[in-house]
């Protein structure tokens, strides 16, 4: 070897020079100790979900769902004395004050009670199936102990291919799986920074007008604006792929698991798409509500069949979870960038300097 190989400038430490000490593998659990674990911890994965999916389900009731009575005040009392918790009833001095409670959002439905006339019962099952159903039944319940006759006038209805509105229900999962499933291929697909959020924006874009054109077209589901209903999905889109890219890059792994938890075990049994989310047990239909999948539902709702009314809430939850996605999608850039420069120092000059985050 000669003497250029071998000579070192003093003062100075080459990085091969740095000493290497050989530490021993660190030795896992047994493989039946694995085993074990991999069943239990199945078993229990499982059972959350069935639970979570089902319970909702299984207790469905309502739950001070807001509805209005026009009529005097002894009908308006009846009404409310009858109905309990399960109701709140509100009283509208006219059918056209209660139909524009119902196009706001503000009910789901009316009983308009008039002496000598026959009970007219206002719904809107763009609203809820569920609970048009359920007005319904309270409003024949009523003209059967004031022997009248009953009118329903659905105010609001889905387009007649998809009438109980299957479609916007069966929406619920791929809403939720979508942004989920989308953020963990941009991850494992691309490495830049840049490029994952030119791809989550164009995996919002085109898959909100890809949903929309599905269940508008295809199924049926929605027959408003195209173009506005579709902005409405790429917000929904967005929101989710973009909370889950932040939680991976914010918290790694178990940034994941906070993300199908909020977005799959409770987004969506909690959404409310299927029924409504005063049918839910208080207070997981308010939860869901403030989760992407709940918030996107509404949201395209209101669009679709509601003229845009109340869609300030959806639009604030689904714009939290965007930005917080974003601000944690940042913060974990720097982190990592500052990890990497003090991995550079500990190669080039044998030492790590302290960094504070």
């Amino acid at each position: 070897m000669s003497a250029d190989e071998t000579t070192t400038t003093s003062g100075a430490t080459s990085a091969t020079d740095i000493p290497v000490t050989d530490t021993p593998a660190k030795k896992g659990p047994p493989a039946p100790v694995k085993v074990i674990a991999v069943v239990l911890g199945t078993a229990v994965l499982l059972s959350v979900m069935v639970t979570m999916f089902a319970l909702p389900a299984a207790r469905s009731a309502p739950h001070h769902v807001p509805i209005g009575v026009v009529g005097s005040e002894q009908v308006v009392s009846q009404v409310d004395r009858l109905t309990g918790d399960s109701f709140d009833v509100t009283a509208y001095s006219d059918e056209v004050a209660a139909r524009d409670a119902i196009e706001t959002r503000a009910i789901y439905g009316a009983l308009v009670v008039k002496p000598g006339a026959d009970l007219t019962v206002l719904v809107a099952s763009a609203a809820s199936p569920t609970v048009a159903t359920m007005i319904e039944t309270m409003g024949q319940g009523v003209a059967d102990a004031t022997r009248a006759q009953t009118q329903v006038v659905d105010v609001r209805s889905f387009p007649a291919k998809d009438p109980r509105g299957a479609g916007l229900a069966a929406g619920a999962l791929p809403l939720a799986l979508g942004g989920w499933i989308s953020a963990m291929v941009i991850m494992l697909v691309i490495s830049s920074a840049g490029g994952r959020i030119i791809a989550a924006l164009g995996v919002s874009v085109v898959g909100g007008f890809a949903l929309i054109a599905i269940l508008q077209f295809l199924v049926g589901t929605f027959d408003g604006n195209y173009w506005l209903t579709s902005l409405a999905a790429m917000l929904g889109i967005a929101a989710t792929c973009f909370a889950v890219l932040g939680l991976r890059e914010a918290l790694g792994g178990p940034g994941l698991v906070v993300a199908a938890i909020a977005l799959i075990l409770l987004g969506n049994p909690l959404s409310g798409l299927s029924s409504a989310p005063e049918l839910l047990p208080t207070p997981w239909g308010a939860i869901g509500q403030l989760l992407p999948p709940g918030a996107t539902g509404s949201l395209l709702r209101d669009v679709v069949f509601f003229n845009g009314n109340a869609i300030a809430h959806p639009l604030i939850v689904l714009g939290c979870w965007l930005l917080g996605g974003l601000v944690l999608y940042g913060l974990g850039l720097r982190r990592e960038r500052r990890t990497h420069v003090s991995d550079v120092d500990v190669v080039e000059f044998g030492y790590r300097e302290t960094v504070d985050a």
